[in-house]
């Protein structure tokens, strides 16, 4: 495998783009293999690393179709539900709970 070029942050050439800075520009990569690459020291770490992609053969993003919105409103509303008491939360639930505020703390609720 060869290795790809690697540039030092901040200075990579005109032309590159992270996948976050294609995505701003309402492209993505389509399909293609990363271009090059750019490190970020950092103390007693290893390097953080981005990947950098070609903006001169990059896609527009495909547009979201009326299906794609409902499974998408779907999912996020099942994320409001609580497994416990099976009710509409009205936030996301806490994966570090696992379940509503409610039913993850009674006492205090009623203590309030």
């Amino acid at each position: 495998m060869a290795s790809i070029p690697t540039y030092p942050w901040h200075l990579a050439p005109e032309g590159l783009a992270t996948l976050r800075q294609l995505r701003a520009r309402g492209l993505r990569p389509g399909g293609r293999d990363v271009a090059a690459q750019i490190e970020r020291p950092r103390r007693r770490r290893a390097p953080l690393v981005a990947y950098l992609y070609r903006i001169d053969t990059a896609k527009p993003v495909r547009p979201m179709t009326p299906a794609k919105w409902a499974a998408l409103a779907k999912a996020n509303a099942a994320r409001r539900i609580c497994p416990k008491c099976r009710r509409d939360a009205g936030y996301v639930i806490p994966p570090s709970l696992g379940m509503c505020t409610p039913c993850a703390y009674p006492d205090e609720q009623h203590a309030a």
